[in-house]
């Protein structure tokens, strides 16, 4: 396989072991003399995939379904019973869930903020589009600071409404073997946290 395309795939596809990505090429070239032409085809029909679900970051989201593809080959040496390109739509389809069940809980806790900032009264309407969007830009940075643990705490904590979100709690708290009340102090600490980072972010546009 020519050298400046095995550099250049790999590099759009991001970090991977170097036998993972060549099991991965051949795998959906249907050999190991192939140009690569299939994978870069697959990669550009995922990103147009999630552009059309309205993902951010649609590139990010197709190598990371590649990704996925990679370490199943990686684990179980091929994939039988589907063909490559099924098999790849299969996995973006895991991927837009999980994608959006992350923006959906991220959406619960930028209400939350909303409600704990200023109102938004006396501002037109597309101001105010304009200042949830840039809210929710900023939130989308801040989160990402967070380290893993409390990301995914704050997360689960904001999961649901009313009962779902109380039992939530109830087993997120069980979980990690602390009261309810030291689960809502170590929440509201990250919820301070990241309320002073989207302040933050917002003063320096």
């Amino acid at each position: 396989m020519d050298e400046a395309f095995t550099q250049k795939t790999a590099q759009e596809a991001g970090p991977r072991p170097e036998q993972s990505f060549q099991r991965l090429l051949e795998w959906l070239d249907d050999g190991p003399n192939s140009e690569g032409r299939k994978y870069l085809e697959m990669r550009r029909r995922l990103v147009a995939y999630f552009e059309r679900k309205n993902c951010p970051g649609a590139d990010e989201l197709a190598d990371e379904t590649l990704n996925r593809v990679a370490r199943r080959l990686e684990e179980e040496g091929t994939i039988e019973g589907e063909a490559p390109a099924r098999y790849c739509y299969i996995t973006a389809r895991f991927v837009f869930l999980e994608h959006l069940r992350a923006r959906q809980k991220e959406s619960s806790i930028q209400g939350e903020l909303q409600r704990r900032s200023s109102a938004l009264d006396g501002i037109s309407d597309d101001e105010a589009k304009a200042v949830r969007e840039e809210r929710l830009r900023c939130l989308d940075q801040c989160m990402k600071k967070l380290d893993l643990r409390n990301r995914e705490l704050i997360l689960s904590y904001y999961t649901g409404k009313q009962r779902t979100k109380i039992e939530n709690r109830r087993v997120l708290a069980k979980t990690l073997g602390i009261t309810i009340n030291a689960l809502a102090i170590r929440a509201c600490r990250i919820r301070d946290q990241l309320e002073r980072c989207v302040r933050d972010c917002a003063r320096a546009k």
